[in-house]
């Protein structure tokens, strides 16, 4: 893993995100609906956080490929490749909810190696740097992330955005994986994943995810301990249908009812 940028990059790729986030949190900053029919926002925040991380890359990495939501790809192609959603959770920032994050994560001939989920209004920095997970917050020591072994589907709290993200037979599926657990917990997203990795939750599953909605989490739930792959058990770093978990063995579980 050497060929990996360290934490104090990756931490200060968070704290140019933030710079340009949290100042326009809880005010009235402007909303632009990226879709014709329906609801897709996106906000000066957005666009001004990937800018400012993309700067940073562009000056300590030229050689490195950059996909963002915002502004697009450059160097696709490259063996390093950072993937970027600015504000994973637009619909909780604009509503003032801090459950969103700023997503990176750093791919290495298509494998998710290290990456970081930053919630700045409650200053925690999830991170994965190739040689575990750990939390980060503020001034206090850095603590190492497990995520929780030795939990049944049945004591199991889950979480995912909505169950109005599935239709036809995804709904069924997940409305089955559902009634298996104790505790189902909806609109968290990025900040659903990264409770896995720390140990407070056990299921995260989500549907049509793009690219940068997952790269940066994929890492953080790995080095964790815990496991996470698309419905059908494929690789997780170019989205779709996506399930971590806790454990191998409640990873398993979960899939073999939400499984094509």
């Amino acid at each position: 893993m050497g060929d990996l940028p360290g934490r104090a990059f990756l931490a200060e790729l968070a704290r140019a995100a933030a710079a340009e986030t949290l100042p326009r949190f809880r005010t009235e900053g402007a909303v632009i609906n990226k879709l014709g029919e329906g609801f897709d926002p996106v906000t000066e925040a957005d666009r001004a956080a990937e800018g400012a991380i993309r700067a940073l890359i562009e000056t300590h990495y030229p050689e490195h490929g950059i996909i963002g939501e915002e502004h697009g790809s450059v160097r696709a192609d490259a063996s390093h490749v950072w993937i970027i959603d600015p504000i994973d959770g637009t619909r909780a920032f604009i509503s003032g909810l801090p459950v969103w994050g700023t997503l990176v994560g750093l791919t290495v001939d298509g494998i998710a190696r290290c990456g970081f989920m930053h919630q700045p209004f409650t200053d925690e920095l999830f991170l994965a740097d190739g040689q575990g997970a750990a939390l980060l917050q503020g001034e206090r020591t850095p603590r190492a992330l497990s995520t929780r072994g030795g939990v049944d589907l049945a004591a199991a709290t889950l979480f995912t955005t909505t169950p109005a993200l599935y239709a036809g037979d995804k709904r069924e599926r997940y409305d089955a994986l559902e009634a298996r657990v104790r505790l189902p917990r909806y609109g968290c997203d990025c900040y659903a994943f990264a409770m896995v990795a720390a140990g407070h939750a056990d299921i995260a599953v989500e549907a049509g995810l793009a690219p940068y909605d997952i790269c940066a989490l994929v890492p953080l739930i790995e080095q964790a301990g815990g496991v996470v792959t698309r419905w059908d058990g494929g690789r997780p770093e170019q989205g779709g249908d996506i399930i971590a978990a806790g454990s191998a063995e409640l990873h398993a579980a979960a899939l073999e009812i939400l499984a094509p």
